[in-house]
C-alpha cells in the first residue's frame, strides 16, 4: 500500500567543536527543521516555503530528494512542505536540517529501505548547494543525533551518546551574513598547515572522543582548541577571543566556532551557572557594538530517533 505523506523533523546540530573540522558533530535542541512530503500526480518537485523564510531556490532539500529519484528511477513526483526553524547561516547546520529530514522522507515516503550511510550520503549532496563541497559532519549529527564521528573514503559514521548532563550555551551575534557564508568560511582556511598544528589539533580531538565516550564534560570542553581553523575563521567574528575568554572565565570548560560561525558555543555542566555563562559571552559581544541573542540548549536525539 503506498504512502501518500511523510512529516519528519531534524534538529540543529554544530560541527568541528573545535578540532574536528569535517569529522566531528553533535546534534542540539535548540532548533528544527519541519518537512512533510507529498505525493502528487506529476513527476515533478515542488517546494512549498510554509512559513515564508527566505530561502535559496536550490535548496538542500530539493536538491538531495532531486537526487534521490534520480538515482532509484523514481517516477512520482513530490510537494516539500518546509517549516524552517533553524536559523539561515549562523553556523547550527541549518542546510543540514533541511536535507537530512528530505532524505529520511523521501526514504520512508518511497520504502527505499536505506541505511544510515546511505541517507548520509544524499544528505550530503544537498549540503553541497549550500558550501560548494560535500561535507557530512552536521548531516550526520542531524539524521542519528548525539555526537558523531565521520570516517571519509569510506564514508562511515560512528555514534557517540552524549553525556546527559552536557548543556551548551550558543552565543549568535547579530551580524549581516555574507551570501554562500559557507563557502567563504571554507575558502579562508589554510592551503598548508604546520606539523606541529596538525599534532596539536589531533591530541585534542583524541580526548575530546574520550572525554565524550566516557562522560567526562570537563575534558570534552578542554579538547576544544584548535590552531587551524579557528585561527582562520575567527577573523570573520568580531570580538570571538574575547567572547570565548569570557565564556571560559564565567564558568565554561571550553568554546569554539559552531561549523562555520557566526555563533559561538560553549560546553557546561547541567549544574554550571549557564545564564551567566550566556550573559558574559553577550556582553563581550556588546563590547565589541554586536548585539547578540543566547540560548541555552542540550544534545538532541537525530531525525531518525
Amino acid at each position: 500500500m503506498k504512502i501518500s505523506s511523510v512529516v519528519v523533523k531534524a534538529p540543529s546540530s554544530t560541527a568541528n567543536l573545535g578540532p574536528g573540522f569535517d569529522v566531528f558533530g553533535l546534534a542540539i535542541d535548540a532548533f528544527y527543521d519541519e518537512i512533510k512530503i507529498c505525493r502528487k500526480n506529476d513527476s515533478g518537485v515542488k517546494m512549498i516555503n510554509v512559513n515564508k523564510v527566505l530561502i535559496n531556490k536550490r535548496n538542500t532539500a530539493t536538491i538531495t530528494i532531486r537526487c534521490m529519484k534520480k538515482e532509484f528511477g523514481i517516477n512520482d513526483g513530490v510537494s516539500i512542505y518546509l517549516k524552517k526553524g533553524v536559523p539561515i547561516g549562523f553556523g547550527m547546520g541549518s542546510s543540514a536540517a533541511s536535507a537530512a529530514a528530505a532524505a529520511i522522507g523521501f526514504n520512508k515516503l518511497f520504502k527505499l529501505n536505506l541505511d544510515s550511510n546511505s541517507l548520509i550520503k544524499f544528505a550530503g549532496l544537498g549540503e553541497k548547494a549550500s558550501s560548494g563541497t560535500i561535507h557530512y559532519d552536521n548531516v550526520a549529527a542531524s539524521i542519528l543525533g548525539g555526537f558523531v564521528i565521520v570516517k571519509n573514503n569510506p564514508l562511515n559514521v560512528f555514534t557517540v551518546t552524549p553525556p546527559q548532563n552536557l548543556r551548551l550555551c550558543l552565543a549568535i551575534p547579530e551580524i549581516k551574513i555574507a551570501d554562500q557564508k559557507t563557502k567563504l568560511a571554507r575558502n579562508v582556511m589554510p592551503s598548508k598547515i604546520k606539523l606541529k598544528d596538525s599534532i596539536y589539533n589531533l591530541s585534542n580531538a583524541t580526548q575530546m572522543v574520550y572525554g565524550f565516550m566516557n562522560n567526562n564534560i570537563k575534558t570534552i570542553g578542554e579538547s576544544m582548541n584548535d590552531r587551524i581553523i579557528e585561527e582562520s575563521r575567527k577573523k570573520l567574528i568580531p570580538g570571538f577571543l574575547k567572547v570565548k575568554t569570557s565564556a571560559i572565565k564565567a564558568g565554561a570548560f571550553g568554546a569554539s566556532i559552531s561549523g562555520a560561525g557566526p555563533t559561538i558555543i560553549a560546553v557546561a555542566d547541567k549544574s554550571s551557572e549557564l545564564k551567566k555563562i550566556c550573559y558574559a559571552m553577550k556582553k563581550s559581544f556588546n563590547e565589541e557594538n554586536v548585539k547578540c541573542n543566547t540560548i541555552i540548549c542540550k544534545p538532541s536525539k537525530g531525525a531518525l530517533k
